[in-house]
């Protein structure tokens, strides 16, 4: 009798070594999943429940969690609205479910694609294995999907997956990675400690040089891509809307990534949504129903409807600016006060990054009357921890507003953004990639009453600043144009300029542009 208990127990014993991945085991309830290992470890994953009406033939679906996320980027909490049903709609559906753990799990900073993706393939080929060989479909949110392209193109991973679909995929950088890379956030970031790996590889310079190993790779046509982007920039107030609202001159945004960078060219545009912003478009309710054909269907054709993303790595970029941006060190015995003088009436956005979450932060319009900001919340998209403070003015008036600032201890630095609806802007002219010395690039000022005059500041891949001066030639005193400095170190360069405007009635505006690019 003994021996017959003992051999029923080692039997339990191998069948739980061989279903369950790794030592990894999941206890789920339909429709929400409860992992009793959920450790965070890096390089762990666990599967979801099988579903009551799972369909062997169907193929499993392995979920990638965006910048600074987790496993429970699918069924915990969202940002801003609620509980993520995904894991619920998968599950309805019949899907068996995966999650995995990247290097971001660990809640220590975010790293990027290139080491996330090395970890993702020895994940995906462990996952295979678990799976006899079946292909597995990926849905990546966010960071997710360029960490998806490496694994599968550079890492070789392709052969464990049939299709990806990217949600809010920034496949060509976002400029808010760009913005807290910039010049003037630069004191900001020590405080902070914000610029991590991940935060890094989102540049659009970064992304320009990732584009050109990725795209043309010959491991790149191995799957099937299909993307989705979203156009709303989130709840009033919130981190996404004040970000939307600076990424608004670069076209139409979900709060963190512009649509144009969420498309592939070589990919499936599925849909854009008017009503997903970046933090629920990785909602099952807000999108699962309208991917999920693609992950079933065997025959959809390959679209490229996307060319405006094509080879936007060695050719001209435009991007415009109506923003003033400054930033530096705060003092807890004085406000530091900056000075935006508004020529004519419009509707913007004032926001202010602070590493203390006590921060005094008042505009002064023209008239003395003083505003107290919203806020503060915290940021936990770009400039993961700083706190942000906001004006949100239907219209400013004519005339100098000023935004003071004070600490409440001795430690403390700003990055001040603004985002003014004028129908005049700088232009910038510039590729996303180039060589040394031979870059070229043509900025056009606001057409404007005035005399124009430009500043530049460059820092280096090491956050450096560059001396090297940039003095461009100038047409009809509107236009400039000019190369980059010669560098002798390939890498992210971050290029922020100034153009400071005198008026004819003796003001001066000043906006600021900012810009990577990738010098070989």
């Amino acid at each position: 009798m003994n021996r017959r208990l003992m051999r029923k127990f080692l039997a339990i014993f191998l069948c739980l070594l061989v279903f369950t991945p790794y030592g990894l085991s999941s206890e789920v309830s339909a429709g929400k999943l409860k992992p009793s290992d959920e450790t965070f470890t890096p390089g762990q994953w666990f599967l979801g429940d099988r579903p009551t009406n799972y369909d062997s033939s169907q193929a499993p679906i392995v979920f990638v969690q965006g910048k600074n996320g987790s496993s429970t980027s699918w069924y915990g909490e969202t940002t801003y609205h609620g509980v993520n049903d995904m894991y619920t709609q998968a599950y309805d559906a019949g899907y068996q479910t995966v999650f995995v753990q990247l290097y971001d799990a660990a809640g220590k900073g975010s790293e990027n694609q290139y080491t996330n993706g090395r970890l993702l393939a020895a994940m995906l080929g462990e996952i295979s294995q678990h799976f006899n060989g079946q292909k597995v479909n990926i849905i990546a949110h966010s960071k997710g999907g360029p960490d998806t392209q490496a694994a599968l193109i550079h890492y070789g991973a392709y052969s464990y997956v049939d299709k990806v679909i990217t949600l809010g995929s920034p496949h060509y950088g976002s400029k808010l990675a760009d913005l807290s890379y910039s010049w003037y956030a630069r004191w900001l970031g020590e405080l902070l400690g914000m610029n991590d790996a991940g935060t890094y590889s989102l540049q659009v310079g970064e992304m320009a040089k990732f584009r050109s190993v990725t795209d043309n790779h010959s491991n790149r046509s191995k799957n099937k891509y299909y993307t989705v982007a979203g156009t709303n920039k989130g709840p009033a107030f919130s981190a996404l809307a004040l970000g939307g609202a600076y990424l608004s001159f670069y076209g139409a945004n979900d709060g963190l990534v512009t649509v144009t960078s969420s498309k592939l060219p070589y990919g499936t545009h599925l849909f854009t949504d008017n009503t997903i912003d970046h933090d629920n478009i990785r909602q099952g309710s807000k999108v699962f129903s309208r991917i999920e054909p693609y992950l079933r269907s065997t025959a959809v054709s390959q679209l490229s409807d996307n060319i405006e993303a094509l080879n936007q790595t060695d050719t001209i970029i435009q991007s415009e600016s109506s923003s003033y941006i400054n930033g530096g060190m705060l003092s807890d015995s004085q406000f530091t006060k900056n000075e935006i003088y508004v020529p004519a009436k419009t509707s913007g956005t004032i926001f202010v990054y602070t590493a203390s979450n006590d921060t005094t932060v008042e505009l002064v319009a023209p008239d003395g009357t003083i505003m107290t900001a919203s806020g503060p919340i915290k940021d936990d998209t770009i400039i993961s921890g700083a706190s942000l403070y906001s004006f949100q003015l239907d219209e400013f008036i004519e005339g100098s507003w000023t935004v003071q600032m004070k600490a409440t201890n001795a430690k403390d630095a700003y990055l001040l953004v603004s985002s003014f609806d004028e129908s005049e802007k700088i232009e910038l002219n510039m590729a996303g990639k180039g060589k040394a010395d031979q870059t070229s690039f043509i900025l056009k000022a606001p057409k404007q009453a005035g005399t124009t005059s430009l500043s530049f500041k460059f820092k280096d891949p090491d956050g450096n600043e560059l001396k090297q001066s940039i003095i461009p030639n100038t047409t009809n005193g509107a236009e400039f144009t000019s190369k980059l400095p010669k560098v002798s170190k390939p890498g992210v360069y971050n290029m922020t300029v100034d153009m400071a405007t005198k008026h004819p009635n003796g003001k001066e505006s000043v906006r600021t542009l900012v810009r990577s690019v990738y010098i070989e």
